[in-house]
């Protein structure tokens, strides 16, 4: 395995820096405070659709797909560095459109896509007009489980009609949200990996109602946002199935392995900007007449920082390159191994950077409270840490057969 970067590769790498440090970082916690003040947070403000033009003029845009004609043509490891410096950013991944969900939802239209849905979603996701949700959990089931799946997408002659309720569906609050794709129960006769369906759904088709915003440990994360939805009796042409019935399983599968891997580097970013929050309060305040560094253990927190951060990130890119050669299929093991380290380490150099920071760590001075309430809902999201640990040994086991 070579995990070094090609010159074009390096070359977005250095851009994409270069734009957030002069762009972004600079005006990031005047946003936060801006929108956080506003009556009414779910909306865009004027300085992200700046920035956005910005970054598209400066070709970067869509860094996340492996297609030169419409993003960087850039493979997943290639793009994995730059999901790690996008990480340290809670607006960055949107203003060079690359933000969850609407990437998985792109790659999905993207692999699977008919040509009518690509003209109706795609282009104008990938242009950044729109913005996109994904419907897949359910509170009435233990989603941890995707075969309890209860919500329905029966097909009707010509028609699909869904039922049943959703939620934590990300990117639903905002305001430019225009489509869904929604994961619901087909045929129940049918194999167990071929039961389901995913749906594209108009965000304003009768019978969708959004019923409210949900809170992570007391955030709603404006103007993204996580969302409990009802649908009932939505009727949709069938042509809004996406690569036809009993198909969702095979689309979840292609869709979750390069999202994580987006996921685990931006985690890692966040892990790094909370370990370079943690040394630059610990060696500028002092208590009890010593530099916080000197004091408690802290460096011993600060080195264990950077092993933990160093073994992730060297993890990521292992399973990125088995994706790369061998499909998503040939990395289900590295990729489970990844979504159960890269959150647990993020939540720990970010508990150890709030500590330090004393009382100021809670507050919304710095985001480090933001970023440890990412990090504990990302060990649920995508799968709870458990399931993926039963992934791993279930590999494992197989070797001992």
């Amino acid at each position: 395995m070579d995990f070094s970067l090609s010159g074009k590769a390096q070359d977005y790498h250095q851009r994409v820096k270069r734009f957030m440090d002069e762009e972004i970082h600079p005006i990031e916690a005047d946003y936060h405070r801006e929108l956080h003040d506003l009556e009414n947070p779910w909306v865009v403000l004027p300085v992200i659709e700046e920035l956005k033009n910005k970054a598209r003029e400066q070709g970067l845009w869509n860094l996340f797909l492996p297609d030169e004609k419409l993003g960087a043509g850039l493979s997943v490891a290639e793009y994995a560095p730059i999901a790690e410096l996008t990480g340290q950013s809670a607006i960055a991944p949107e203003i060079f459109n690359c933000n969850a969900p609407d990437t998985g939802n792109m790659e999905v239209l993207y692999h699977y896509g008919s040509e009518e849905q690509k003209k109706q979603w795609l282009e104008p996701l990938l242009e950044g007009r729109i913005r996109s949700a994904f419907c897949m959990t359910e509170p009435d089931v233990a989603s941890s489980d995707a075969t309890n799946m209860a919500a329905t997408a029966r097909v009707e002659g010509d028609e699909v009609v869904l039922n049943g309720r959703k939620w934590w569906s990300t990117g639903i609050g905002h305001p430019d949200c225009r489509v869904l794709i929604f994961m619901g129960l087909t045929d129940e006769n049918a194999s167990r990996k071929a039961q389901h369906s995913m749906v594209l759904v108009p965000k304003d088709t009768p019978g969708v109602e959004v019923k409210r915003m949900l809170p992570v440990m007391g955030m709603y994360d404006a103007p993204y946002g996580h969302g409990e939805v009802e649908f009932n009796n939505v009727r949709l042409p069938k042509s809004a199935i996406i690569a036809g019935p009993g198909r969702g399983f095979e689309i979840a599968q292609g869709r979750l392995g390069p999202g994580r891997i987006h996921h685990c580097m931006r985690l890692i970013g966040l892990s790094e900007l909370a370990l370079r929050l943690m040394c630059e309060r610990g060696t500028k305040r002092e208590a009890f007449g010593k530099p916080l560094v000197n004091l408690g253990g802290n460096r011993e927190r600060i080195a264990d920082a950077r092993i933990m951060i160093e073994q992730a990130r060297l993890l990521v890119p292992k399973a990125a390159w088995l994706i790369d050669t061998r499909t998503v299929m040939g990395a289900l093991s590295e990729i489970s191994q990844i979504k159960v380290v890269c959150p647990n380490v993020a939540q720990q150099v970010i508990d150890m950077a709030m500590q330090i920071h004393g009382g100021g760590g809670l507050s919304d001075d710095f985001p480090l409270a933001m970023a440890w309430t990412s990090a504990r809902a990302l060990r649920l999201a995508d799968g709870p840490d458990e399931v993926h640990r039963g992934m791993i040994a279930r590999f494992e086991l197989m070797k001992y057969k």
